[in-house]
């Protein structure tokens, strides 16, 4: 079972073109959409565990020229309520 989550991306001014066109290379990114505001990008990952989202995220998104800070959110799922 993957997991998904949410990675608000912040940039430099000027940059977030040129990050869009490197995350689109990250084959864990289901989607990637610039905004105005913040955050610069959101992107939507598909991973399949925590660890996996650290290294996404610390490894290979942190050194992408041009991003500066992120925020991440890991979806969970609700367990379905039990009848009495």
């Amino acid at each position: 079972m993957s997991n998904r989550a949410y990675v608000l991306i912040n940039v430099t001014p000027g940059m977030t073109a040129a990050v869009v066109k490197t995350l689109g290379e990250i084959k864990e990114l289901k989607t990637i959409d610039p905004c105005w505001g913040n955050p610069d990008i959101i992107a939507v990952a598909d991973i399949p565990d925590q660890d996996a989202l650290t290294q996404l995220v610390l490894s290979r998104i942190h050194s992408i020229e041009g991003v500066t800070q992120t925020d991440t959110h890991l979806v969970y799922r609700l367990k379905e309520a039990r009848s009495k």
